[in-house]
């Protein structure tokens, strides 16, 4: 078995130690909120299914537009519902489908995916698989070189970040972080939070795919929350999040990224930032438990939909639209989150669905 030579394995547990006391603080509060959802998660399967189901869509609206695509999360609902939407190109559609599938896939068998090059490769041919352009080098290393480019709304490159790992070295190197990684997490020697966003920003630092390294990013950070025990990952999106700060992320990389194979290497910025994410996330979980925080989880036209859901004695989605004017798929959001908060009950099952005020 190949082994992790000492200089690679110093330079990646140099980065880990004696770093600043926020970013230990900052673990402390993720990981108390991690045990707020396990000892309080008392939602049923069929909530926590709508919660699921609403996150695919949101985490792959999220993780797309990033890297350039235009779908609106309504637009990726229609779309995966196999509802036609012509005014986009194939290409958004191909990776919007290939994204969501994949997740898909990694938040119900988790539990079965080993964390290896081999479940790398094949993730990134998934993730591809419906991109006609991208036939050729789905699930393979890079076999010539690529810039990490920062991309604007509109899908133009605005600037260039970094030039990456050379292809020739690609193979080597994602071999020496995969095995750190995983026997790194298997040891504990570090809190694995530490362990997940040094793997993160070293595998965008090599960018080992030809396209599609930001997209596979995300994925595999979902794989080794949930592996470290962090449950709540399949219900609040961290993509999103991303998608809300893309600017504060990508100099958040660079100022981590360009001290790499230098004598003094810093991935402080990138642990502050990915750090930041992770407990937002965190405490939107935990406000999901909490039918306290109303108010701060809905939005303007989500608080529409509840004080009309307050007005009334019972009604159904359609009523609902109808007498708010908010579009379906926030109708939608708004009612799972409300069943989740215990704020309504649902009666019936099918078209004959109603809902009323507990």
């Amino acid at each position: 078995m190949y082994k992790i030579t000492p200089m690679r394995k110093n330079r990646f547990e140099k980065r880990l130690e004696n770093l600043p006391q926020d970013i230990l603080v900052k673990i402390a509060q993720i990981d108390e909120l991690k045990g707020q959802w396990i000892s309080g998660a008392q939602l049923g399967p069929q909530v926590l299914g709508r919660l699921k189901k609403s996150v695919l869509v949101t985490s792959t609206g999220a993780s797309t537009r990033i890297e350039g695509a235009s779908l609106s999360d309504q637009d990726i609902e229609k779309l995966m519902r196999g509802l036609s939407i012509q005014k986009f190109t194939d290409r958004d559609k191909q990776e919007v489908r290939g994204y969501y599938e994949l997740l898909q896939n990694v938040f119900e068998a988790w539990q079965t995916i080993p964390f290896s090059e081999g479940s790398i490769k094949h993730f990134h041919k998934e993730l591809l698989k419906f991109v006609e352009k991208d036939k050729l080098h789905r699930g393979d290393y890079k076999k010539s070189e690529n810039k990490v480019e920062m991309i604007s709304a509109e899908g133009k490159v605005r600037a260039t970040i970094f030039d990456p790992t050379p292809a020739y070295l690609t193979p080597n190197e994602m071999q020496e972080l995969v095995e750190w990684t995983r026997s790194t997490l298997t040891d504990r020697k570090y809190h694995p939070l530490l362990v997940i966003g040094n793997f993160i920003v070293e595998f965008l630092a090599i960018h080992p795919f030809q396209d599609g390294n930001g997209r596979m990013s995300r994925i595999l950070t979902n794989l080794l929350m949930l592996r470290s025990g962090y449950l709540h990952v399949p219900y609040v999106s961290h993509e999103k999040f991303v998608e809300d700060n893309k600017s504060d992320y990508y100099i958040a990389l660079r100022r981590s990224q360009k001290t790499f194979k230098t004598y003094k290497e810093d991935v402080y910025p990138w642990l502050t930032f990915f750090l930041d994410v992770l407990l937002r996330q965190s405490k939107m979980a935990a406000d999901l438990l909490s039918a306290e925080a109303l108010d701060k989880l809905l939005s303007g036209k989500q608080l529409i939909v509840w004080s009309y859901i307050q007005s009334v004695k019972e009604t159904t989605p359609r009523e609902i639209i109808r007498a708010t004017k908010v579009p379906r798929p926030t109708v939608n959001q708004v009612l799972y989150r409300l069943l989740v908060l215990k704020k309504i009950e649902r009666l019936g099952l099918g078209r004959s669905t109603r809902y009323k005020k507990v």
